[in-house]
């Protein structure tokens, strides 16, 4: 004969009523032991292995190991061609601005950090320097030209920049060609970030602390320092850096899924990436909450009884309970007393 199936709310009744052994149980007693564990392998760990302590990097750090890249990267900042100056809101209205269907979210929050990719990293900047009459020419003749002779001068001495050498003290050579005063405010500000002012201008504000890093951080993102040190460190996106640790130490395993997307398609070429993923993991974050009210996938405990691996020695002895239990609910030593509940069965299952 086969036993009636519990409904759900039948069961969480059964749960709820416990008619086990109890115990004594020193609550503050272990809350000790495990803080007095915790700490003794956080003091050894950090003897032993102690922390990531990567030297910053820095514009002067940029500018003289890789002065092509700086430069070239400074041009792209003046003609407004590098990725912040087209990136879009919070720093500019550039056309980059991410969209997932009909949501401009980006461009719906607007411009919240302004930059002006020419104006804070090349004109402020070579007006900072005092002493040198031939930078302040140069970039007076710079603002003053038709954009189309700006845009020449600046195309032209990208593609020589490709031909550059590195004469003495880390000065660049680059071939003759119609420039017009760009190589001279281009020598100016290299000069200017070799020398480190170029680092203490982008982070100098009204603010009594210096912890807006920001610019120096757009700044060296549009050139190639970062991405060399991150590809060294096993950091970059298709490294699966966003769950990784510089240098050998773990790191944050926990966000595997979070950048699983940006390793497949469409997310790996799509310039929408960003917002796509940012989508997905709110979907499957809500998913995740309402669990307990999806009908299939709130009973998969009651159909996978792993519960009852966990908790097998109270199932353990509610089966020898009952099995030693005699008529009418009788002990085999003549004590009475009412009958155990069955255990609880998982959904859908029959016994019998």
């Amino acid at each position: 004969m086969k036993r009636r199936r519990y409904s759900n709310t039948e069961l969480n009744d059964l749960a709820r009523h416990y008619d086990g052994p109890y115990k004594p149980y020193d609550l503050v007693k272990e809350l000790c032991i495990a803080i007095a564990v915790v700490g003794a392998l956080a003091l050894l760990l950090t003897i032993f292995l102690s922390s990531p302590d990567e030297r910053p990097s820095t514009i002067a750090q940029w500018s003289r190991q890789m002065p092509a890249d700086f430069v070239t990267t400074a041009v792209s900042e003046l003609d407004g061609t590098s990725g912040t100056a087209q990136y879009g809101p919070p720093y500019d209205n550039g056309p980059n601005a991410q969209i997932v269907w009909f949501v401009h979210l980006q461009s719906w929050l607007g411009v919240s950090h302004p930059i002006n990719t020419a104006q804070d990293y090349v004109y402020g900047p070579l007006a900072s320097i005092t002493g040198d009459p031939a930078a302040r020419a140069a970039t007076a003749a710079y603002r003053a030209a038709p954009a189309k002779s700006q845009t020449t001068w600046t195309t032209n001495y990208t593609n020589a920049l490709a031909k550059a050498t590195v004469g003495a003290g880390d000065t660049l050579i680059v071939p003759r060609g119609n420039y017009g005063p760009v190589p001279t405010m281009m020598g100016a500000l290299l000069a200017l970030a070799q020398a480190g002012g170029l680092d203490g201008d982008l982070l100098t504000s009204s603010q009594f602390y210096q912890t807006d890093y920001t610019k120096p951080l757009l700044f060296m993102a549009d050139g190639g320092l970062l991405a060399a040190r991150a590809q060294q460190q096993h950091l970059l996106g298709e490294q699966w850096g966003m769950m990784n640790e510089t240098g050998s130490y773990p790191g944050q395993v926990w966000l595997w899924l979070y950048t699983f997307w940006y390793q497949i398609a469409p997310f790996n070429s799509s310039p929408n990436a960003d917002a796509l993923v940012m989508f997905i993991m709110g979907f499957l974050s809500v998913c995740f909450i309402l669990i307990p009210f999806i009908p299939g996938v709130r009973d998969i405990p009651r159909a996978i009884p792993i519960y009852r691996l966990i908790w097998r020695d109270y199932y353990r002895e509610q089966r020898d309970a009952a099995a030693g239990a005699g008529p009418g609910g009788a002990s085999p030593g003549g004590g009475g007393g009412p009958p155990l509940p069955p255990p609880p069965e998982p959904a859908g299952a029959a016994a019998g």
